[in-house]
């Protein structure tokens, strides 16, 4: 299924304020949900053990004014000024960056890239490539290919570590929430109470995901709104209660004071503060679900005072209240009177925040199997309306048992918020480091501008992050080994991936080898279609040789099919597919390049084989269309032919028609239309003839095959359209007969004499992750009785 890959975007540019206050609003369930629920752990994280409340309340102070300060430089200067402007066509995350960075500058990984793919209308430079200017920064990263490597592994490591943010966050978030019972009853029952509670509730959190967010995502935004007013009016009714002087310790002041007094156990005390930002970075990875003015209103005038309000409020309560460093927490400062209400909200709030980073798991994950650094994963689109909601049984469980085994395992807060903060920061570097690098080959800033900001907001981070470091042995350690973990995976699928690919390109056969397989040579053509899947662009895969080579016959339509993903958020369906010829007319073989961004969801495989046929179908048209008007006479099967010694010239298929009669019947009109640009694409592939969609109020069309056999054509049957009629009617037939899919079944070893480390990720980790993870054939949908599989050993 093909979705409205620009809703979101169309909507966020109609510039209307009544717009943007509704997505506004509708952020506050998707984006802020882990943000907003941030006080309720902070100030006990903090105070667990480096640091003591005194009577002073030089710490409690301090704390408050590092808190201020850190929600303003970070979450509102870095991200909504800053960050936030560099999108990817309206996408956000470190993916993003990452997609920026490589169509600026030649510094991806991916295989079988293609000039051609530049072409894709998402595909937009910030500037146009004869006004880039080649910095020295991006001439010495394209020419060291090891700062590529190095590159891709940043962006692995912060992947890594969002994805164990979504193991912690909904386990501190719960846990926090539950643990207000504390006031409610003994401390021995409490103990048997909260850890089973919290537990019931993530199990019921993850069970529900199969049904999708859209289905109570529209009780999303009320909740968290009701949250953010709750804390608002909580912390001013302690201000004004407690203490109305407490907005002086606003002053950068008491965070030197508070620094002075506790030394070294105030460093390390950093490590609960840095517990305010949690979230933060969702603002950017969501970016898509919203526009950039929503999400910058929400968190300007209403996430980010309400939670100085909250924060003010609890400080203005503990200054007047000088108790061990045990009762700190949220609940002592909520009145008595309306405890039981705050703590049911407190809980939905968390649910609420816990949903987003868990369906944000979900949509890295999927970005990074499309990245080919991730092993195959069944992904499920929970919304047939809203783009990009999705579900992935096999990481879901995961994350539900990982989160259940850290709630027991940890038992508190102190632990799980170390834990917690470590992974937020390192995402947070991880974005500031790759915003430096958008500065420059995106922006064309000064270095010096990149500079400044990699050092101001790097080295507040590095801080935070060096007070995290601290807390290895008291919690920190588990983002650190679930990274470790995690990065291992995907480094070694993704080194795998690319040599088995570089193996199919210096493997592939000639063009001239399949077009001497015939009679001669005793091999058969048997009705219907084949798709032969591969990830080469040109050429003919080895695995097909293997295949003809053991089953001397193979299928009356041929077709070479190579899903790609190209360094875009979304690939718009009318630019999808690329299909040329493999050979003349007559031999009936195709090459068809499926093209999908970081972003997409793929088709399943009935629309996928559907789709596929209506598109070779509009190809057949266009190039006997194109035939006709290269030439004045009718071209034969021999002209065809004399183009066989190279694949022939690749064209984008969108929902367009052609003037003159038509082959097929079409179930919508849609005016013609054609837009002839010429691309010179890598090896063979000589150019590329782009046929675009009249525009936005396009018909996309069903085809259905009704050839006329008594047309009435005033010029009379020509050859060319009889050749037309013949080709379309293959197409029918072969369709008719049924679709075989033909994929490789692959084993991977390394060659002899390769070091003990490749042996080792190749021959067991590789293999391993390949034998226990879904298979091409159910990655695509494909049905048993439709799969055909070629064994190949690939030697790396």
């Amino acid at each position: 299924m093909d979705l409205e890959y620009s809703k979101f975007s169309d909507a966020s540019k109609k510039g209307s304020w009544k717009t943007a206050l509704l997505f506004a609003y509708q952020s506050l369930g998707v984006v802020y949900g882990d943000l907003s629920t941030s006080p309720l752990y902070v100030y006990k994280s903090t105070f667990a053990e480096d640091i003591q409340h005194s009577e002073s309340n030089e710490e409690i102070f301090g704390v408050l004014s590092f808190v201020f300060w850190t929600l303003t430089l970070v979450p509102l200067f870095k991200y909504v000024f800053v960050v936030l402007r560099a999108d990817d066509n309206g996408e956000g995350g470190t993916f993003a960056l990452y997609s920026l960075i490589c169509r600026h500058a030649n510094v991806s990984l991916l295989p079988n890239r293609q000039v051609a793919d530049e072409a894709v209308s998402t595909y937009k430079l910030e500037h146009p490539p004869e006004k880039r200017s080649s910095s020295r920064v991006k001439v010495y990263l394209e020419k060291h290919k090891v700062l590529h490597t190095a590159l891709l592994i940043l962006v692995l490591l912060g992947t890594c570590m969002v994805i164990g943010d979504g193991v912690l966050t909904p386990a501190i978030s719960v846990f926090s929430a539950v643990s207000g019972l504390e006031l409610s009853m003994s401390k021995e029952h409490h103990q048997y109470a909260v850890i089973p509670i919290t537990c019931f509730i993530l199990v019921c959190l993850f069970a529900l995901q199969h049904y999708g967010t859209h289905r109570v995502g529209f009780l999303f935004a009320p909740v968290v709104l009701t949250w953010l007013l709750c804390i608002s009016a909580l912390g001013l009714y302690n201000m004004i209660h407690w203490n109305p002087h407490v907005y002086k310790a606003l002053s950068p002041y008491y965070m030197f004071k508070f620094l002075k007094k506790t030394k070294k156990g105030g460093w390390m005390s950093l490590g609960g503060i840095l517990l305010c930002i949690t979230g933060s970075e969702a603002m950017f990875a969501d970016l898509g679900h919203f526009s950039y003015a929503a999400i910058q209103t929400a968190f300007t005038f209403l996430v980010y005072p309400a939670l100085i309000l909250a924060y003010m409020g609890q400080a203005a309560y503990l200054s007047q209240h000088h108790h061990t460093s045990y009762h700190i927490s949220f609940y002592v400062s909520v009145p008595e009177s309306v405890r039981w209400p705050v703590l049911v909200i407190a809980i939905l709030a968390s649910v609420v925040g816990s949903q987003a980073i868990i369906s944000g798991t979900f949509s890295i994950i999927n970005q990074s199997q499309s990245l080919s650094c991730f092993p195959r994963v069944k992904v499920i689109h929970t919304s047939d309306k809203i783009h990009g909601q999705i579900y992935i049984p096999e990481i879901n469980w995961v994350l539900m048992i990982l989160c259940i085994t850290v709630t027991i395992g940890f038992r508190d807060t102190k632990h799980m918020g170390n834990a917690s903060g470590l992974a937020v920061m390192t995402v947070m570097l991880v974005t500031t480091c790759l915003m430096s690098l958008v500065i420059i080959l995106c922006w064309n800033k000064p270095p010096a501008v990149a500079l400044s900001f990699l050092l101001f907001f790097g080295s507040i981070e590095l801080l935070y992050f060096s007070a995290s470091l601290t807390k290895f042995t008291e919690g920190a350690w588990l983002p650190i080994l679930l990274a470790l973990f995690l990065m291992t995976i995907m480094f070694v699928w993704h080194y795998a991936t690319i040599k088995k690919y570089e193996f199919d390109l210096h493997n592939k056969v000639s063009l001239e080898w399949l077009l001497a397989l015939g009679p001669s040579l005793g091999v058969a053509r048997v009705p219907g279609i084949g798709l032969v899947f591969t990830d080469l662009t040109s050429g003919i895969p080895a695995n097909f040789s293997r295949f003809v080579t053991n089953l001397p016959a193979y299928h009356r339509i041929l077709v070479f099919v190579c899903v790609k993903s190209v360094p875009v958020p979304f690939v718009p369906p009318a630019e999808r597919y690329l299909v040329g010829r493999v050979g003349p007319a007559a031999h009936r073989s195709y090459r068809c390049i499926v093209r999908y961004g970081y972003r997409d969801v793929h088709q399943d495989i009935d629309s996928f084989e559907t789709e596929l046929v209506a598109r070779l179908a509009d190809f057949i048209r266009y190039d006997w269309h194109r035939s006709q008007h290269t030439s004045p006479y009718a071209e034969d099967d021999a002209s065809h032919s004399n183009e066989s010694s190279s694949e022939r010239r690749l064209a984008v298929i969108g929902t367009v028609t052609f003037s003159g009669t038509p082959g097929y019947g079409i179930e919508e009109s849609v005016e013609p239309a054609s837009v002839s640009i010429g691309f010179s694409t890598v090896e063979s592939v000589t150019d590329v003839i782009e046929m675009q969609a009249v525009g936005a109020g396009a018909v996309e069309r069903r085809v259905r095959f009704a050839i006329d056999d008594d047309d009435s054509e005033s010029d009379g049957q020509t050859k060319m359209y009889v050749q037309l009629e013949e080709e379309l009617r293959d197409l029918m037939t072969a369709q008719e007969a049924g679709t075989a899919f033909i994929l490789g079944h692959t084993h991977v070893e390394t060659k002899q004499g390769s070091s003990i480390l490749k042996r080792l990720a190749i021959n067991f980790g590789y293999n391993f992750l390949r034998r226990n993870c879904r298979g091409p054939d159910v990655a695509l949908k494909v049905p048993p009785i439709s799969l055909l599989e070629v064994g190949m050993v690939y030697v790396v």
